[in-house]
């Protein structure tokens, strides 16, 4: 793949985002399933971020639960990175701050040591420092959300914003919980913990082995969004949405985002 391919699409996706208008997918320059050259233009809009400010607090995992695969036709998980400015945690998001929102009921995982070295389940479950249940925003500047794998990785996996919820309970079997996500009340999308990759931490050590392997690995005091629960639901301004964490029939966390209505 040209270096130039590659910065085109950087440039039509970086378009996109300061015009606030979606772009063209950018298959049509990379194609749809060159992963080198997808993360290569993810890392180009990593770049640009960094210089206008931006600090990195983690990463999100992207595509890990089947239901969401099946809704945007790709077959593998992917990962973006986490932007101090994307938490709006306990904040009314305004209808400027995005494009095509949808949400996702996710869990969180605050990590106290690096995952740089020899990696497995134990050591994953070991650098966890606790969880939260989460709501992740995701938005893409591809137009009408018509992405191929290469085409929501070079977007930063289809990153938007982020909520933090609740705490979850020390030591919890992320893979044997439940979740339902409403919104304004009626029940909008349901899931469990194994529709996650196979389990929550199991998709952050598919996570830590990926970033390793790349020469960019977790690091204390990042935040990972493990990845969806259940299908993402579309969202608007008004609209009030709670995910809520259930395990053996006891809440044990719940997450609470607000869309600021739209001006009258």
């Amino acid at each position: 793949m040209s270096t130039g391919a590659i910065t085109t699409a950087a440039q039509r996706l970086l378009t996109a985002m300061d015009q606030r208008k979606p772009c063209p997918p950018v298959r049509d320059l990379i194609g749809p399933t060159d992963v080198t050259a997808a993360y290569a233009v993810q890392q180009l809009l990593t770049q640009d971020r960094m210089e206008r400010g931006a600090v990195v607090v983690g990463r999100k995992i992207g595509l890990t639960n089947p239901a969401v695969q099946q809704q945007l036709g790709v077959d593998r998980p992917d990962f973006g990175v986490l932007f101090a400015d994307m938490d709006y945690t306990g904040t009314p998001i305004p209808r400027t701050a995005l494009l095509q929102p949808k949400v996702e009921a996710e869990i969180a995982f605050v990590l106290g040591e690096d995952l740089a070295g020899g990696l497995s389940a134990e050591t994953v479950r070991r650098a966890v420092t606790g969880g939260h249940a989460a709501i992740e925003v995701v938005d893409s500047r591809i137009a009408h959300w018509d992405i191929s794998y290469a085409d929501t990785v070079a977007d930063n996996a289809s990153a938007g914003l982020y909520v933090l919820g609740d705490r979850l309970p020390t030591g919890v079997d992320t893979s044997s919980v439940t979740m339902t996500m409403t919104v304004n009340g009626e029940t909008a999308s349901i899931g469990c913990g194994t529709d996650c990759l196979g389990g929550p931490l199991k998709a952050l050590l598919w996570l830590a082995e990926t970033a390793r392997d790349l020469g960019e690995p977790l690091r204390a005091g990042h935040i990972i969004l493990s990845g969806a629960l259940g299908p993402m639901v579309a969202v608007h301004p008004g609209d009030h949405v709670e995910a809520r964490i259930v395990l053996s029939d006891e809440p044990i966390g719940t997450a609470v985002v607000d869309f600021a209505a739209e001006p009258r």
